[in-house]
């Protein structure tokens, strides 16, 4: 057979854009389930209590224990004429909708506490096994539409700029659609909106599979069995040291997004310059790590923003009923933010990148499930401590906006922040001791540039392409 001329690789704009349209459109539902609307919805609105709630979501937390590595084992083995991740996207989107939208049915006779506990527990399982699969597969995708680091740095550009919107979107809808307790209209507008919003969602999530195609020699490769690719993650120091880091942002931003929806309620401050801080913070955050990764490093540069962020933190503890320090504290969560959103997948591509250079395999699916595996706790961690403190402080859920005691309200302020806070700093401390920086590192990933380089110059090649530097 005739091998036609020799081009570069390239990502169509389309793939790019639908791709990582996709990933914020799951990041979006996800920030409203895990950060502040759903326990909202059920605590204050439908008056499911606190110690109820709680318990729902360390039960969820069992439930992922378990489902994120296995799916992450699973989906590398998958084989389709689809490929490997875009089945699940493609036929778990109806699903996954349909568990976001059990969420804020009124299902006629479930209004008691136990009745209230199964429904959320219920929906949480239902959507959170597809979530797994399609938020998983669409956080690989760039490894399985394109082989070239070129091909998929095109994508991540694209990345960072929509999941400016899983910040920005949630935030809009507490400060604008949130209905207060006793408002049946408000609740009402509020529960058909979420439903609404949330087919949009699963729409874009649909569609997008039809915009982009995964390199079928990947399903060729050889796997690990289960235990033996699970246990050579834990052999490598650097994920280890990651996990910490990567734990904490998550139950951060958890707790914070949540702490929101209560902090507005009951502290009397000003929001406008709050969240003009904010995003001020993220604006410029991206810009600052972009411009600082490379002569700071990715390693300085997320302990730097681990400490900005615990700073702030430490300011809404200490003087969150203050406008002038709360604006400065949500300027520094903006920086923290904008790292989390930049300098996580780099250090995470960099985990990989050692794995690789230890066992001769790239294992992103695995390494995906297991920091999943390893992360997603702390939503529902973050969760259960916001509860736990608030009602140790006095917080009533019957009591309508703004009429907390003085003792709730610095409940709330301990239980958003004071732990986000604490983890942070020890983030800060503990990346002391992460491995991946400096000059032995650089050398091993030059070395494994050139790997990568010979590799992808040889399957181009037999496909027709050609590597352009």
């Amino acid at each position: 057979m005739t091998i036609s001329a020799l081009q570069e690789e390239r990502v169509p704009l389309a793939s790019r854009i639908w791709i990582s349209l996709a990933d914020a459109s799951v990041a979006i539902l996800q920030s409203l389930v895990a950060a502040g609307a759903l326990t909202y919805y059920f605590v204050n609105l439908r008056g499911l209590s606190t110690y109820y709630t709680g318990i729902v979501w360390l039960l969820f937390g069992i439930w992922n224990a378990v489902n994120d590595p296995l799916f992450g084992y699973i989906s590398d083995r998958t084989k389709s004429n689809l490929g490997r991740r875009i089945p699940y996207i493609r036929f778990g989107t109806p699903i996954f909708v349909l568990g976001f939208i059990l969420f804020w049915l009124d299902v006629p006779g479930v209004n008691s506490q136990f009745g209230l506990f199964v429904q959320m527990l219920l929906a949480l399982f239902i959507y959170d096994a597809l979530y797994t699969a399609i938020a998983t597969s669409l956080y690989i995708m760039p490894y399985e539409v394109a082989i070239s680091n070129k091909a998929r740095s095109s994508i991540f550009v694209w990345k960072i700029i929509f999941m400016v919107f899983t910040i920005v979107v949630p935030v809009a809808i507490e400060g604008t659609i949130k209905p207060e307790v006793g408002d049946l209209a408000g609740i009402s507008f509020f529960r058909w909106f979420m439903i609404l919003f949330s087919i949009g969602m699963g729409l874009i999530i649909y569609f997008s599979t039809f915009f982009y195609k995964e390199k079928h020699y990947t399903q060729e490769d050889e796997q690990p069995g289960f235990f033996s690719a699970l246990f050579q993650c834990f052999r490598n120091r650097s994920f280890v040291i990651f996990e910490v880091i990567s734990f904490t942002i998550i139950f951060v931003q958890t707790s914070l997004m949540q702490g929101l929806w209560y902090y507005f309620d009951e502290i009397d401050v000003t929001r406008v310059p709050l969240y003009v801080a904010l995003a001020a913070g993220i604006i410029g955050g991206v810009f600052l790590w972009i411009n600082r990764r490379e002569p700071w490093g990715v390693k300085l540069s997320t302990r730097l923003f681990s400490l900005a962020f615990a700073l702030g933190c430490f300011l809404i503890v200490l003087l969150g009923k203050n406008t002038v320090a709360a604006t400065l504290a949500f300027f520094l969560f903006g920086i923290g933010f904008a790292g989390g959103m930049y300098l996580i997948p780099l250090m995470n591509g960099d985990v990989v990148d050692m794995d690789e250079h230890r066992t001769g395999l790239r294992r992103e699916g695995m390494y995906a499930g297991v920091n999943s595996f390893i992360t997603k706790p702390a939503i529902s961690l973050a969760q259960w401590v916001l509860l736990t403190l608030m009602t140790a402080w006095g917080y009533d859920q019957t009591l309508g906006k703004g009429l907390q005691s003085a003792s709730a309200e610095t409940g709330i302020l301990l239980g958003w922040a004071l732990v986000p806070g604490i983890l942070l700093f020890v983030s800060f401390l503990v990346l002391h001791w992460y491995p991946l920086d400096g000059s032995e590192w650089l050398g091993i990933k030059a070395k494994l540039a050139e790997i990568h380089k010979e590799k992808e110059r040889k399957y181009l090649e037999s496909k027709g392409y050609k590597m352009v530097d």
